[in-house]
């Protein structure tokens, strides 16, 4: 951020502020919120990501459950890299080599600073799946992340499951839909044409061992989940308001992962 850009934010957002934005968009003491975050879209934040961290335990208090996305896609197979592409002279290198997941070591990619720094707080723990992990803190954080499945890593045995059955809610902070992983529980819930199973690949301890393995999946696809997002908009079952200097999302788990299931079910292959 460049001075300019950060005297046109008009003022240092402060974790006290943030919790008091975050309180007047909806989040409520107690509840249990899976929160999806762009640091950079909030401007200039006083302690950045650990004020941000700070702000959003303040809001749900003691009783209340924070869940970020931990996850962690370079565990993946290396021969669907894209971002960047190694070459395929590599490929069995890096699946002979590439350490087990670790809960507490496995750095997570693309989750943003926010998740990255939740990740660390003390109490915090992770589910020990090495593509898909969640963290979570709070009562309902073992009922969360225990038991989370390796096959079908974001659907029934995941997760996000849990979360519906806790009615729990989804905080968008200052990202959209097509950061929304609630969004891929109605995916696998979903009945439409052409739906495509995959295998996926990772280094994971069994029985205390390293093994490279398969497991069956969904192949994720995020593409339209922009569009869905501006269909469930209008519904009126998210409240959108301003959180820093940029603006927040929050909407019932429960609502948009049903909304979904039946949009990709009337809206994919048709």
């Amino acid at each position: 951020m460049s001075e300019g850009e950060v005297v046109a934010s008009g003022g240092p957002a402060t974790r006290r502020s943030v919790a008091g934005d975050l309180g007047a968009l909806g989040v409520a003491q107690g509840s249990t919120l899976l929160v999806h975050c762009s640091l950079s879209q909030l401007g200039w934040v006083a302690g950045g990501a650990h004020a941000v961290v700070l702000a959003l335990l303040d809001v749900v208090g003691p009783t209340g459950t924070l869940v970020m996305p931990t996850h962690s896609g370079g565990l993946s197979d290396p021969k669907d890299w894209e971002n960047p592409p190694v070459p395929q002279s590599w490929w069995q290198t890096i699946r002979d080599e590439i350490p087990a997941f670790d809960p507490l070591l496995t750095p997570s990619r693309q989750m943003g600073a926010v998740s990255d720094c939740f990740r660390h707080v003390d109490g915090v723990r992770r589910s020990k799946h090495p593509l898909d992990s969640f963290a979570a803190y709070g009562p309902n954080r073992d009922a969360i992340v225990d038991d989370h499945q390796l096959a079908f890593g974001l659907g029934e045995g995941s997760p996000l499951a849990r979360l519906y059955e806790l009615d729990a809610h989804v905080l968008l902070l200052g990202v959209g839909h097509g950061n929304n992983t609630s969004l891929h529980l109605g995916e696998y819930r979903a009945d439409y044409p052409d739906k495509r199973w995959i295998v996926q690949h990772g280094p994971v301890l069994v029985d205390g061992a390293r093994q490279w393995i398969g497991w069956d999946d969904l192949f994720p696809d995020d593409s339209d989940f922009e569009a869905l997002g501006v269909d469930f908009a209008a519904t009126g079952d998210e409240v959108i308001g301003p959180v820093a200097s940029g603006s927040a999302r929050l909407m019932s788990q429960r609502s948009v992962v049903d909304f979904a299931t039946e949009w990709f079910g009337t809206r994919r292959g048709r």
